[in-house]
């Protein structure tokens, strides 16, 4: 039986990165953002990177760089290392573990995790990540999900942990706008792993919503998420199709 989602996912808006705004000491995937969004009534989406020690920590970016000021391959660096860096726009923040995370929301929101993509080119030189994640939620409690742009972690995920709710990642993947080899991009558009992945839902490019495959895995039973909705207008036009937005930049209603 492939687990479903929640109905938690389907009903509050899923604030992107947490509902961050480092202008107000919220840096994304912070612990403040992740409050913030909590506080709110808002599901919370994060992502995870590796490091050297092969732990799972919240943090988009592949480079340091942008988040912290510090530049680097955050891969490159320790646990302890990466959770020593302050994040730029936050008090007293710094980059959280997944076990941090998990710990501070307990189960009180929908939490969404993205593991990004480790091989470099969504091939299947992964693994150390998707081992750490299923490291850190066993035995948590709560409506938790797991996405990835690589069909092959996803597909790893459904091995590692059956019960927990798992989807792709999807896009129009413009290869000018993607650092892959147009040939990957071909083929990741039209979501051809959805069945072997095992997965329950999707979580769509929101300006590509239209796309008739998306539709058709719809019709199909899967339920769909969009990522990023960055205004209300955006979000009223994406609900025509997705059941819930990933949202940002503003605060969204829930639908209804």
């Amino acid at each position: 039986m492939i687990p479903r989602l929640p109905k938690a996912f389907l009903d509050a808006p899923i604030a992107h990165r947490g509902l961050h705004d480092a202008t107000d000491g919220r840096p994304e995937n912070s612990r403040a953002a992740i409050r913030a969004a909590m506080d709110a009534g808002y599901g919370i989406e994060i992502d995870l990177q590796m490091t050297s020690d092969a732990q799972a920590i919240v943090f988009h970016d592949y480079d340091m760089g942008r988040l912290t000021g510090t530049p680097g391959a955050i891969r490159l660096v320790s646990s302890e290392q990466a959770q020593a860096l302050s994040l730029l726009g936050g008090e007293d923040e710094r980059i959280p573990s997944l076990s941090e995370v998990l710990g501070q929301v307990g189960g009180r929101a929908p939490l969404l995790i993205e593991l990004k993509d480790q091989d470099g080119a969504m091939g299947t030189n992964i693994g150390l990540l998707e081992q750490a994640t299923a490291t850190a939620l066993a035995g948590y409690q709560g409506p938790v999900a797991l996405m990835s742009f690589n069909p092959n972690s996803v597909a790893l995920l459904a091995d590692l942990l059956p019960d927990v709710p798992r989807g792709i990642v999807t896009s129009a993947y413009d290869p000018t706008e993607w650092p892959l080899p147009r040939k990957i991009c071909d083929h990741l558009r039209d979501i051809p792993d959805y069945d072997r992945t095992r997965s329950s839902f999707i979580s769509h490019e929101v300006e590509d919503l239209m796309r008739p495959r998306v539709a058709e895995l719809r019709a199909a039973g899967a339920d769909i998420l969009c990522w990023t909705s960055k205004s209300a207008d955006q979000d009223h036009v994406a609900r025509r199709v997705a059941q819930n937005v990933t949202f940002e930049g503003y605060l969204a209603q829930a639908p209804g």
